[in-house]
């Protein structure tokens, strides 16, 4: 029998991508559509991020956020919703004085990072667990921030997927997970290949894997042109995995990805030849030992 393999299918994500290929979703409305789409070519899980209408900057906004839940959910309740807490992570030092935040700082307390994940009450949410160098900013979050967001998670019935960018994070999640914060068996996230974080290698991947605990479930991705690659090594290693234009915005070399479902057609068709199928999100909620709602 085929392998039961989840996709996650990360819709639109923070960054300036909307310029880049005018495939990424940026209204509610286009974000619930790509994922009903996403969902009808064989994504079990999709990850939402919301944006500025208007300007498609990052937004934070709860009302963004529920309209793009009630939409899905208006024609779709079985695929799994995964928020993002990502966003209020960003710090830019100020100049001249480093100790002062500068434009484009989004650092916002742990409650307001998790308002969302309260009010809509999702399966899923990540749950960062880094302080790195993110590009040309840093990304931030501290272990008492951690600790403060995963108790709002598990208030709100959510089970964190806990994403780490780098060989030290995992220590911080198995430390967070012995303290009690986290729950077991923990999910995880091995997201590769974002400046500056781990590399998106086949022996990155593997030795990550490694350092997990034992009795974690796991998936992983690699961002631009390694997102297929990493599709391939992790299905064969045991996750499971995550596409979408949050990550890459092409479908081949030179040619831009059409939409997010497009993207997990293609992972479809690849775990194929690795006789792997897209679970289901009932296969998932299993898999990812998520308690049906």
């Amino acid at each position: 029998m085929s392998r039961k393999t989840v996709i996650t299918c990360a819709l639109t994500g923070s960054f300036d991508t909307p310029s880049k290929n005018p495939a990424v979703p940026v209204t509610p409305e286009a974000i619930a559509r790509s994922a009903l789409e996403a969902a009808a070519a064989g994504a079990a899980v999709v990850h939402i991020h919301v944006r500025d209408p208007q300007t498609a900057r990052p937004s934070m906004e709860l009302a963004l956020y529920r309209e793009v839940v009630e939409r899905i959910r208006e024609r779709d309740a079985d695929v799994i919703l995964n928020l993002t807490t990502g966003a209020g992570g960003r710090y830019v030092a100020g100049e001249p004085d480093p100790a002062v935040a500068g434009a484009g700082t989004t650092l916002a307390s742990p409650e307001v990072r998790t308002r969302h994940v309260g009010a809509l009450r999702p399966e899923l949410c990540t749950l960062d667990v880094a302080t790195m160098n993110f590009g040309e900013h840093a990304f931030m979050n501290t272990p008492a921030h951690l600790r403060a967001m995963a108790a709002r998670i598990a208030a709100a019935g959510a089970k964190p997927e806990i994403e780490v960018f780098d060989l030290g994070q995992i220590e911080l999640a198995r430390h967070l997970l012995a303290e009690g914060h986290l729950a077991s068996p923990p999910l995880f996230q091995i997201c590769l290949g974002i400046p500056w974080g781990a590399p998106a290698t086949p022996e990155t991947l593997l030795q990550m894997r490694d350092r997990l605990p034992r009795d974690a479930v796991w998936s992983g991705f690699g961002i631009a042109r390694a997102e297929f690659p990493m599709v391939a090594l992790a299905a064969t290693a045991g996750g499971h995995v995550r596409v979408g234009l949050e990550d890459n915005l092409y479908l081949a070399r030179g040619q831009l990805a059409p939409s997010n479902a497009a993207l997990v057609e293609k992972a479809v068709s690849l775990l194929a030849h690795l006789d792997c199928a897209p679970a289901s999100p009932a296969e998932a909620r299993a898999i990812f030992g998520i308690a049906p709602r």
